[in-house]
């Protein structure tokens, strides 16, 4: 049976305010003078939050602090700043089409993410989400995409990982996966030919069918 693994940020939804926003909120709140815009914190989409803010505070900086500032901020204001990406439907009615089992794979936490999936209505076209631990536990898609193998008990070599980032397909390559890159996203082109994504999809609904090819599956 064919089992997909779905990236959520930049790949099922674009958090793109949401997001960036409560960063502006927390560097702010820290005494950062020279506030990055929306658009240039994009880069922040998608890797374990806790790394972006090293980057962003620098040597020295108490982390602990900026994830809780943001986060009460992002679960206040801003989690539901979000859509869900246009075709996004029309991948799952084909994946359902053929029984495959779908799964949300995510470095968000899964406390969050769980409200979010519900929110926008993907929990009903998904058997279960595996997201990270508040302590940065599975925050790495290596760790986290294992833990589900794990936990589902799918075949690597049956499944495929979907994802718009580098660390979505260096994960599903750790644990010998398929990858699609979902150029719809917030990873440049040039990031996941630069990791070698076995696929590229320029939109949600061309996914299915390159997820047949690529794992040679005779649909009918």
């Amino acid at each position: 049976m064919l089992t997909v693994f779905l990236d959520l940020d930049g790949t099922l939804i674009d958090p793109k305010e949401g997001i960036t926003s409560s960063i502006q909120y927390t560097l702010q709140e820290l005494g950062v003078a020279d506030i990055p815009t929306q658009n240039e914190l994009t880069w922040c989409i998608g890797p374990p939050l806790h790394n972006s803010f090293d980057v962003l505070l620098g040597p020295g900086a108490d982390l602990h602090e900026a994830m809780a500032i943001y986060r009460e901020h992002y679960t206040d204001e801003a989690m539901y700043l979000a859509d869900v990406y246009d075709g996004i439907g029309d991948m799952f009615d084909a994946f359902h089409q053929v029984d495959a089992r779908l799964f949300v794979a995510t470095s968000k936490p899964h406390v969050y993410a769980n409200e979010l999936i519900e929110h926008f209505g993907i929990h009903a076209h998904v058997e279960q989400l595996f997201g990270s631990e508040l302590d940065g536990t599975n925050s790495d898609k290596t760790e986290l995409l294992k833990f589900a193998l794990d936990e589902t008990g799918a075949d690597p070599a049956r499944s495929v990982m979907i994802g718009d980032r580098r660390f979505d397909i260096i994960g599903a390559r750790n644990n010998d996966i398929p990858s699609v890159g979902a150029l719809w996203g917030y990873g440049e082109p040039e990031e996941l030919h630069m990791v070698e994504a076995d696929a590229l999809a320029g939109a949600p609904e061309e996914v299915p069918e390159i997820v047949f090819d690529l794992l040679r599956l005779d649909i009918e």
